[in-house]
This record gives C-alpha cells, sequence and structure tokens, in this order.
C-alpha cells in the first residue's frame, strides 16, 4: 500500500471507538481521519439495518457520500443468549437515547440477576463496512465469544466492556494489544486488513 498513508473517513462521533480504530488500522498504512478533522459534518444516521451489517454499510455510505472520501464504519453489539440474543443491534440504545454505558450495562446486569454463571453466555459482534476511492465496497465481521460478569470489573475500554468477561478477564481489564489480538473489532479489522491488501495489489497491477 505504500509508505504514505491513505486518509479513512471514520464515520462515528464515539472518541473512545475513534481512537481504538486509529490504533487498530494503523499498521495498514492507513490515517483515521474524524469528520471533525476532515473538517465536515456528518449527519446522524438512522439506522435502519435489521442487522449489523446493513447499519455499517449505511454508515459508511453516508460519509462516503458526503466527502467523497473513503470511509469505514463499524456497527457492533453484544448479544446475550439468557436475553434471547438482546440487546444486539439496539445495544447503543439499551436503557434509551440519552443513556451512557454505566446506564446500558447495569440496565443489562439487572436483567441479568438471576441468571446462573453457567447461563450467562453471550457475544460480541462487529460488522466492518469500507467503501474505497472507487466505491468498491469491503465487508468484514468479528465475533468473540464470553460470559457476562455479575458486576464491572476495570476502568478501560468502553461500552459493555465493563461487564463482558473473555476467559477469567472483561475487556475493560485487558491492555489495548490483549483486546486488539481478542476482540471482535480486531477481528473484523484483520479481515479488513486481508481485503484491502488484495484490493491495493490488483489496483497496482492495472
Amino acid at each position: 500500500m505504500g509508505t504514505d498513508k491513505i486518509n479513512f473517513i471514520i464515520a462515528t462521533n464515539n472518541l473512545k471507538k475513534l481512537k481504538e480504530l486509529e490504533r487498530i488500522l494503523e499498521p495498514l498504512g492507513i490515517k483515521a481521519v474524524s469528520a471533525k478533522e476532515a473538517g465536515v459534518r456528518l449527519d446522524e444516521v438512522e439506522e435502519t439495518g435489521t442487522t449489523f451489517a446493513e447499519n455499517a454499510f449505511l454508515k459508511a455510505n453516508a460519509a462516503y457520500t458526503k466527502t467523497g472520501m473513503p470511509s469505514i464504519a463499524d456497527d457492533s453489539g453484544l448479544s446475550v443468549d439468557a436475553l434471547n440474543g438482546r440487546p444486539g443491534i439496539y445495544s447503543a440504545r439499551y436503557a434509551g437515547d440519552n443513556a451512557d454505558d454505566a446506564d446500558r450495562y447495569n440496565k443489562l446486569l439487572d436483567e441479568m440477576k438471576n441468571v446462573p454463571a453457567k447461563k450467562r453466555s453471550a457475544h460480541f459482534t462487529c460488522a466492518i463496512c469500507c467503501i474505497l476511492p472507487d466505491g468498491k465496497k469491503i465487508e468484514a465481521e468479528g465475533i468473540c465469544n464470553g460470559s457476562i460478569a455479575f458486576e464491572p470489573c476495570g476502568n478501560g475500554g468502553f461500552g459493555y466492556d465493563p461487564v463482558f468477561l473473555c476467559g477469567n478477564k472483561s475487556y475493560a481489564q485487558l491492555s489495548s494489544e490483549e483486546k486488539d489480538a481478542l476482540s471482535h473489532r480486531g477481528q473484523a479489522l484483520r479481515k479488513l486488513q486481508f481485503e484491502l491488501k488484495k484490493y491495493m495489489n490488483n489496483f497496482e497491477r492495472n
């Protein structure tokens, strides 16, 4: 992909997610640029999709259409088996529009308070959509299996990280490097890296 970094606009207003994407994309030769850095204001996208992949495309396409820049968007969420897959695609809206991270995971813990340890299985899903300069779309998905803790653990991460156990640690207890190696987003971005390399190699040959 050459030595010069390629600017991709990241279709998110979540600064913690942007930081995580910056960290993971940097080795791919991609500079993650926020809407503010690009000097544009991205409109709020109505997430009308029925899957993570559909919502990721809606966000990436909106950013691409607005800016003309190659764009990357992700949609991710937590699915809990004991709750029939909830909160799923509604993870960010689980406790209402104005709720913060703690409101959301505390609501989850309250709903799970009578669920025994053996039945607290859950998984995180991350769907990523990348729209390239020529309009070509690349999609990738990652899943990380784990379980729901009985109380928040750790001070790192964001979202549901303090209550999602991967092994014997929560996401919020992992270092950045540990989380990137295991997480749903890290998995999805490594798949994206593979597809981007194939695209760039074909582009250079042509």
